[in-house]
């Protein structure tokens, strides 16, 4: 077999590493790999003939990936994992005292190893490609730069930025990496290849990579003296406690190990930092997290939509907020001019108002330039005609949330547009297949749930009816991820995945407020479980005259199983509806919550009398239903996979990452113990908590995932 590496010697006495490792599209530390490079740099030291070495990719498009994440997973002893990270360390610690200088030449995406074998190297350069990032992602997985990048970061470019890049898992553009001083150089992607031989030439045989550059005032006077650096670290740790409640350890070890890299030297930095892999590689955390990676990176690999050609002329049908929204995002990430069409002109003024704010935003946030700001909203084409609809290859209807007008809306269409086009509608909760019956070529109807707010929501539900095509699914999954987001293929039925589960989780949580749990208590165990926002808040945020609006539909579809308090549409009769009304559950003075109103408990005609509940008993009571409905929706085939539930999950509720998602937490708490918990419930509340048959069948495989690998 063909190594991962290839060393060609050029002129001037300035070489080349090539990594190019066989059958992957990327390249990625396996141990092979890193065994290999080992015994090439052991080699490199004893060579007196070198006097500069470059060290790129062969892949187009990635530089090097970072480490093996497959390997990482199955890593289940901490002294492995702290023998992994001194190994990296020992190999890293070779290239970086080679009698020469070593110029990592980043022509795509470099990241977590990739990052720190570059920071070890005497010089960094990157392309000015637009898509090229650089950083170290190795939080977002639950443990910390394993390899050097705690230590090396911080005195590349400053302990500032480097908490920044590190506690957040950043990945920046190669220009903000230069400004930054994380980069030497930047060059026109355009003959880079030659730029960097002569950058190498011009090091060769000259003394290593001074210090860092100035890093200002500011940055002098809180990093230059221990006092202003421990005040630094102080202040970081109070965020990072803020940002995620203590339930991520990764974070805060990042901030021990950079502080004693930088107190106590590169020595006892690279030592805390292999503890930290060591304890950090086998937490439930970060198992959790990585088999998120792992989900995401399966639905990419399934992707099979490359038959057809990429979408090039979007419209979207019905403005308003939601339309503004997704025309933002279409012309956003995939640049695209999108036609915006209504039949009232209010409603496209509040459109375009809408997408102009949101350029403002990342205007003001330094996410986007002026002059990009106005390019991109130039994009947006707003119109009252019909005509011009014929041109487009994909049209996303987003009109009110009523069968017979979609249906109108859709025979329409398909009278219009080509017989390529893809009719997509953005229902929450109507059917695929009643939506697209009129319509001419209904294979090419397909569901494309985006979830509100569009430009924060991360998932699209990809909903196939009985007619539509897997060529059409595939296209509409593909320009979901052109759009930033994450696809989930579900099947059409009421609610279809996402808004089915949370039905039960809402449903649960008005149950307990109308068994005189306190608001705050009910949404505080949800909260406390990990949930961003607990099920009455979130309420108010949907609107509650949606929510029971989407209640009764599921209700109809459900049965008992599904049952709402008799109270449910009583609040929206009354005005009650949530954030966009001022008032609903809670109280609000604009987007700003001011706490539960007291008044409804009297509206609703209940009596707040548990106190100081066990928080973790209710947060169980409403998690419960979900697994229950969870085990139905995949025998019914709603959704692929445990996998792709939990990708759902986590991405269109913010079920807690940490955990995995639901089916990984259940699987962990074990099926068969939740079917006990489940019965126990039926008995001493009610009988919507049974069982199901397809949950009992999930226990007797062994759980969810174990079923799933034997099917």
């Amino acid at each position: 077999m063909p190594g991962a590496f290839r060393l060609e010697s050029g002129e001037d006495g300035v070489a080349t590493l090539t990594f190019d490792l066989p059958d992957r599209k990327a390249n990625i530390f396996t141990r092979e790999a890193l065994d290999e490079l080992d015994e090439i740099v052991a080699e490199l030291g004893v060579r007196n003939d070198i006097r500069c070495l470059v060290l790129r990719s062969a892949k187009p498009d990635i530089f090097i990936a970072g480490a093996d994440v497959e390997a990482i997973a199955h890593v289940t002893d901490p002294v492995q994992a702290e023998s992994g990270s001194r190994y990296g360390h020992r190999i890293f610690a070779a290239w970086e005292a080679l009698p020469f200088p070593t110029v990592a030449a980043v022509r795509g995406t470099c990241l977590g190893g990739g990052t720190e074998l570059s920071l070890a190297s005497s010089w960094l350069v990157v392309s000015d490609r637009a898509d090229l990032r650089i950083g170290l992602p190795e939080i977002k997985l639950g443990i910390v730069p394993g390899w050097g990048g705690c230590v090396r970061m911080p005195r590349r470019i400053g302990l500032l930025a480097s908490l920044d890049l590190i506690l957040a898992g950043k990945a920046i553009p190669g220009a903000r990496a230069f400004k930054a001083g994380l980069a030497d150089a930047i060059f026109p992607d355009a003959g880079f290849d030659a730029r960097v031989l002569e950058f190498a030439r011009g090091k060769a045989g000259s003394a290593r990579r001074g210090k860092g550059r100035s890093r200002g005032l500011r940055g002098a006077l809180l990093e230059g003296n221990p006092l202003g650096r421990a005040f630094v670290v102080s202040q970081a740790r109070r965020k990072t406690l803020a940002q995620t409640k203590g339930r991520y350890p990764a974070p805060l070890r990042a901030l021990e190990v950079v502080s004693t890299g930088i107190s106590r030297g590169a020595a006892a930095g690279f030592d805390a930092e292999a503890r930290a892999i060591g304890e950090l590689a086998v937490s439930p955390e970060a198992k959790g997290l990585i088999y998120l990676f792992q989900q995401m990176e399966a639905s990419k690999r399934d992707a099979t939509g490359g038959a057809r050609e990429p979408v090039r002329r979007p419209a979207v049908i019905g403005a308003g907020v939601m339309g503004g929204g997704i025309a933002h995002l279409v012309a956003d990430k995939a640049s695209l001019p999108i036609r915006v069409k209504d039949i009232q002109t209010p409603a496209l003024a509040t459109a375009l108002a809408h997408a102009a704010q949101l350029f403002d935003k990342q205007v003001r946030r330094r996410r986007l330039k002026p002059a990009e700001r106005r390019r991109k909203m130039a994009l947006l084409q707003p119109t009252l005609e019909d005509a011009g609809v014929e041109a487009c290859d994909l049209v996303i209807e987003a009109v009110v949330e009523n069968l017979a007008v979609k249906q109108k809306v859709f025979a329409d269409l398909s009278r219009r547009v080509s017989d390529r086009a893809i009719l997509a509608t953005n229902t929450s909760s109507l059917s695929i297949d009643a939506i697209g019956q009129l319509a001419v070529h209904r294979e090419r109807v397909v569901g494309m749930h985006f979830f509100n707010p569009v430009d924060k929501m991360p998932l699209v539900e990809v909903v196939a009816g009985r007619h539509t095509s897997p060529e059409t699914a595939a296209a509409i999954a593909a320009f979901a991820r052109r759009l930033g987001k994450t696809p989930v293929v579900v099947r059409d039925g009421p609610g279809f995945l996402v808004n089915r589960l949370l039905a039960f989780y809402s449903a649960e949580a008005m149950w307990l407020l109308d068994e005189g749990f306190r608001i705050e208590d009910i949404d505080r165990a949800m909260l406390d479980w990990g949930m961003p926002m607990g099920p009455l808040r979130l309420g108010d945020e949907v609107g509650l005259d949606v929510s029971a609006k989407v209640g009764h539909i599921l209700h109809e579809a459900f049965g008992d199983r599904l049952a709402f308090p008799e109270w449910i549409d009583r609040l929206p009769e009354e005005g009650r509806l949530g954030v966009k009304s001022g008032l609903g559950i809670y109280r609000y003075d604009g987007k700003k919550q001011l706490g539960p109103d007291p008044a409804v408990y009297a509206r609703l005609g209940v009596e707040p009398r548990h106190r100081d509940p066990d928080l973790a008993a209710l947060a169980e009571r409403m998690v419960l239903p979900m697994v229950n409905e969870a085990a139905r929706c995949l025998e019914e085939g709603i959704v692929g996979s445990p996998g792709e539930l939990d990708l759902a999950m986590v991405f269109g509720t913010g079920f807690p990452p940490f955990r995995g998602g639901l089916c990984r937490w259940a699987d962990a708490e074990g099926l068969a113990t939740l079917v006990g918990r489940l019965e126990r419930y039926a008995e001493a509340v009610g009988a919507r908590f049974a069982p199901s048959d397809a949950l009992r069948r999930f226990a007797a495989q062994g759980g969810f995932a174990a079923a799933s690998l034997a099917r």
